[in-house]
């Protein structure tokens, strides 16, 4: 089984490399860069060393969302692109999931956040297992949401009384955003990732995404559509009456005189 899994829905960037069950590679980058700058040639790059004929992928797994809609359009098009020349299966991973991946820990309630902007999140609570043989399972107790982070601390608070959980581990994006919130709401309760888990990784995808292969959750390249579990916000300003229609905008602006006519050379 070679799974090339692809990152893209959040700051960071990554590509990783799974074979039978072993992490052959994996590239990360968090520089500020574009991901249609970096994504591409990471992957080329890491095909080069280790090895990677595309025609003999098993799938592509990928970052389905929720997350950028930038990040989650380029991981899916940079999918696309690698699998419909050889009819190769895309795998979908949830972003949240491929988070609370990262912490391996029995008995921990995971609360993977992403900033979602204007007080929101992308949002979910795990439960993680361990059946003894180094597997972990992650069972979802709230399903992947975009809410308000009140909202959510609310339903973490009320989930963790519930279950009599202890203390519930935060992670994401979106923990230094709204880290004295929660630290402010649940006090001892919470706890947090360290840097090196707290973020996006393509290595988690890749693992998760054999998982879902081998119980044959795949699509096709043609059916694949990200998980965005919102509009953009653009749309939702222009909805608002927040943000007008560009051309209307741009009307406005020349009944108002702001645009000056200028000549261009020839």
């Amino acid at each position: 089984m070679k799974i090339l899994a692809i990152e893209s829905s959040g700051l960071t960037a990554g590509c990783a490399y799974l074979e039978d069950g072993v992490l052959k590679s994996e590239y990360y980058i968090n520089n500020k860069l574009t991901h249609s700058r970096t994504l591409l040639p990471m992957i080329e790059e890491m095909s080069k060393l280790s090895g990677i004929t595309f025609s003999e992928l098993t799938a592509v797994a990928v970052s389905a969302g929720p997350g950028s809609f930038t990040g989650l359009r380029i991981g899916a098009a940079t999918a696309k692109g690698l699998t419909l020349p050889f009819d190769i299966p895309i795998v979908k991973v949830s972003s949240l999931k491929g988070l609370a991946a990262l912490i391996p820990s029995a008995g921990t309630l995971i609360c993977p956040i992403m900033d979602a902007r204007r007080g929101e999140v992308y949002c979910a609570a795990y439960i993680c297992s361990d059946d003894g043989e180094g597997n972990y399972g992650y069972v979802p107790l709230i399903e992947d949401s975009a809410m308000s982070i009140d909202d959510f601390l609310s339903m973490v608070e009320n989930l963790m009384n519930d279950k009599g959980i202890g203390v519930s581990l935060f992670t994401g994006d979106g923990v230094p955003v709204h880290k004295a919130l929660i630290k402010g709401r649940l006090c001892e309760k919470a706890s947090f990732a360290p840097e090196g888990l707290s973020r996006q990784r393509a290595a988690s995808i890749a693992v998760l995404g054999a998982q879902e292969l081998e119980m044959g959750n795949v699509v096709s390249s043609d059916d694949f559509v990200p998980d965005y579990l919102r509009r953009p916000l653009a749309e939702k300003e222009k909805e608002e009456g927040i943000l007008e229609d560009p051309g209307t905008h741009s009307l406005k602006k020349i009944q108002k005189g702001e645009f000056k006519r200028t000549r261009h050379p020839l």
